[in-house]
């Protein structure tokens, strides 16, 4: 991701005398967005001004409307600069759809409520989180691989793995906090459990120390080495991490700030702070889901947003390097940041609808062994789309969260309906599906 262009700096005392004798100054000066968008600099000065304008003077107009709005935060820059943001027309309206869908979604809640439902989505989208947060950090493996390892339990064998091991496991981690006020301790074992077996045990869950060489760190760009973000100093980490948790858990001086909004906030402060070796990137996207259940939004475990931020992640670095380059105006970032979640949560939806259908033509195929559980029906569903696939105690355990005898009773069962074989690999026994699965269970 290469540096982008940094707004000109504006007097605007002398434009505002200029522009002053300019209509089309005054209706720029009447809305914050451009075309709808929330344009930077770096985007805004390859568009045409309105008639009679400069870009500088049309800039300065769009500047002041957005400074009439602004909300100022307890984050500082290193220069203990306030960050603020704005919360233009589209932001509001995503802001209320996210909270009608995350918070009060009655038909989602009836697919994701009971039991059987909620255990199967919820495993799936912790693997899914887990597998794509680490992918964004530079886990090399595929999906396919990561995902057969998490569900069969097998130790992973390299760093690529332990890193989506340990995603996992924080992510189970956050979603067993409940509403729990955020500490240092907290995220520090939060990082601690993000890096076991892949930073020396030296670096986990602690910050960058004043006295050691891990103070001297930056963001680079990959291609240039251009530096792109230089965090604070060790020396002042503990001081604002000790703000970041009074702001998370609203007791700083912010203000009113909606939950889904100091979400996001949460996000960018502990990328933005970078108080640890590494791992940062892993650790603020696990603070996002804690602060967005704390906030109400109990069906945010079921997303995977690092998924959608994957498919594009230049964005999400532009988000960050826009609102530090503009004035510290974290609208970007935040505006970014809704958009992803809106995907996610229509990520959701289709998800759970697509599993509603094949849970249908599932029962059409099984109605001749119409006593099997929820588990079984799962797993049956399976193997018809994953003819070969190999199923364990193991899996069949992490997949559906169940306890260890459940699963081997599930498993047994279908071997004695004809429609799981075993064999032994080592130690282990093994289940695949029947030869001819599909017509067994058409002949019921």
């Amino acid at each position: 991701m290469k540096a982008i262009t940094s707004p000109p700096v504006q007097d605007f005392a002398g434009l505002l005398r200029k522009g002053l004798e300019v209509p089309a100054f005054l209706q720029a000066l009447s809305s914050p967005l451009v075309g709808g968008k929330y344009l930077h600099w770096d985007k805004l000065r390859f568009h045409k001004p309105p008639a009679s304008l400069t870009l500088e003077l049309w800039w300065a107009a769009i500047k002041l409307a957005r400074r009439a709005n602004r909300q100022q935060l307890s984050l500082v820059d290193t220069k203990h600069t306030h960050f603020s943001y704005v919360l233009p027309d589209v932001a509001q309206q995503l802001m209320h759809e996210l909270s009608m869908a995350l918070g009060s979604n009655l038909r989602l809640e009836e697919r994701v409520a009971n039991k059987e439902s909620r255990d199967r989505y919820l495993i799936s989208s912790l693997i899914e989180e887990a597998i794509t947060s680490s992918q964004l950090e530079g886990a090399a493996t595929t999906r396919k691989v990561a995902e057969h390892m998490l569900r069969s339990g097998r130790k992973p064998r390299d760093s690529n793995e332990q890193m989506i091991v340990n995603n996992y496991r924080a992510m189970q981690r956050v979603n067993s906090l409940g509403d729990v006020d955020l500490t240092p301790v907290l995220v520090f074992e939060l990082h601690s459990i993000l890096t076991e077996d892949v930073l020396p045990e030296a670096n986990r869950g602690r910050t960058r120390r004043p006295d050691a060489s891990d103070d001297d760190i930056a963001v680079y760009d990959n291609v240039t080495n251009e530096v792109l973000h230089q965090p604070p100093p060790a020396s002042e980490l503990a001081r604002r991490m000790d703000l970041m948790c009074q702001f998370a858990n609203g007791r700083d001086k912010s203000g009113f700030v909606h939950p889904i909004v100091r979400a996001i906030v949460l996000h960018f402060w502990l990328a933005y702070d970078h108080p640890f070796v590494d791992g940062n990137g892993r650790t603020a996207r696990a603070l996002f889901y804690w602060a967005m259940k704390r906030g109400g939004f109990w069906l945010c475990e079921y997303l995977a947003i690092s998924s959608i931020i994957r498919k594009a992640p230049a964005r999400y670095q532009r988000a960050y390097l826009e609102s530090e380059t503009d004035d510290n105006d974290l609208t970007y970032f935040l505006l970014y940041h809704l958009r992803v979640l809106d995907q996610a949560t229509k990520a959701l939806e289709s998800f759970i609808e697509a599993k509603r259908e094949e849970i249908q033509r599932v029962n059409v195929k099984l109605k001749g062994v119409a006593t099997l559980n929820h588990r079984q029906r799962e797993l049956i569903l399976h193997a018809i789309r994953h003819p070969g696939h190999e199923y364990t105690f193991a899996s069949h355990r992490n997949s559906h969260g169940v306890a260890y005898q459940t699963a081997r009773t599930d498993l047994l069962d279908l071997q004695d309906r004809g429609l799981l074989r075993k064999f032994l690999r080592g130690k282990q026994l093994v289940f695949v599906a029947q030869d001819g699965l599909e017509e067994k269970l058409a002949k019921g």
